[in-house]
């Protein structure tokens, strides 16, 4: 996928700073932390996480969907990567 790549570095510092949440959130387990501190936390990776889809999504649907760039087959397969993978996450 061309824009993961093009947009690499932009990723790769979000998902360090979800990894950190997500440390975060062990340390708050281990510590013994009040559930809606614990709950606060999920909350935040989960919101950084939706943060991360949703901007590889736009991503992928601008350039193998939208783009007046592209064959009707790649569009197709675009789409359909994108429902797939949409049906796996809102599961």
């Amino acid at each position: 996928m061309g824009h993961t790549a093009h947009n690499k570095t932009k990723l790769l510092n979000r998902i360090k700073r979800i990894k950190g949440q997500v440390e975060g959130l062990e340390r708050g387990l281990e510590e013994g932390r009040d559930c809606g501190e614990v709950l606060q936390l999920i909350a935040a990776v989960r919101g950084a996480v939706n943060g991360l889809m949703a901007e590889v999504i736009e991503e992928h649907l601008r350039e193998h969907v939208a783009s007046p760039d592209i064959s009707g087959d790649e569009r197709a397969r675009g789409a359909d990567d994108i429902a797939g993978i949409l049906r796996t996450y809102l599961k």
